[in-house]
Order: C-alpha cells, then structure tokens, then sequence
C-alpha cells in the first residue's frame, strides 16, 4: 500500500468512531501494536527531542524500504508514534522524506491533542523524515 492509501485507510477507520474518547481509545489500541524497539535502542541516542514524554525511535533500511520500531512510556504517545510507524514503515526514504501527512488534520488530530503531545507528534514527524534522509545518503 502507499503511504496515500495508508492514510485514507485510517481516515476512514476514525470517522467510524463517533467521539474524541473512542477514538482515544482506538490510539491507545494501535499503541499495543506497535513494532516495538529493541531493548538495545532504548537509548538517549534514540529519544525523539520535543516530546513530553519518552518516545525511542528506531529506523533501518532492508531491501531499499525503512522499517521503523518505536516505543513510549505513556499510552497515548505509544499510540501517536504507532500510528506514525503504521503510515510511513515500508516505504522508500524518499517516499517518507517527502511523504504529505494529510491524516493528521484530517482526522482532528491536531485540534484533540494537548500543545505539547500536538509538538511531539511534530518532533516525531520531523525524526521520521531526517532518518530517511540520513539512510539515503548512508545508502549512495
């Protein structure tokens, strides 16, 4: 699937909930589901910078594509970070790098979430695209 296709699939899966708590729940859902990181990579070096809570992000290329692990310590941040591994792990660096993240407003993620998990989920953006610059350049 594309990351486009990728990103309608969840559209459509949160119009299906009709308040802002079951679709909480839902993020809570897709945080049990995650890809998680390897014990090894829960490390300063692999914290994302700008989010509240502890996000570890790892990112690896296999096969021309980024497979991204992620974990949280708090539940609903291992869910935003789920989401993100869901869209853009697969995928070429240069499909994230330039990827158009139009879910996120889409589905009111921005207005539901606080200032600061709405700047985390920025800051775990941000990580996601300068991986897949840095394994691009790492792969030439």
């Amino acid at each position: 699937m594309t990351i486009k296709e990728i990103q309608d699939e969840l559209i459509e899966d949160f119009a299906f909930y009709q308040d802002w708590m079951e679709k909480y729940e839902y993020i809570i859902q897709l945080g049990k589901e995650v890809p998680l990181i390897d014990e090894q990579y829960k490390t300063e070096d692999f914290i994302i910078k700008g989010c509240q809570s502890k996000v570890w992000l790892f990112a690896e290329l296999k096969d021309g594509v980024i497979h991204f692990t992620a974990d949280s310590d708090a539940i609903i941040t291992k869910g935003l970070v789920s989401l993100m591994v869901k869209v853009l792990s697969g995928h070429t660096p240069d499909e994230v790098a330039g990827a158009d993240l139009y879910f996120i407003d889409e589905i009111g993620l921005k207005e539901h979430l606080s200032p600061t998990r709405a700047n985390g989920l920025l800051s775990m953006v941000k990580q996601m695209k300068l991986y897949a610059v840095a394994l691009k350049a790492k792969a030439n």
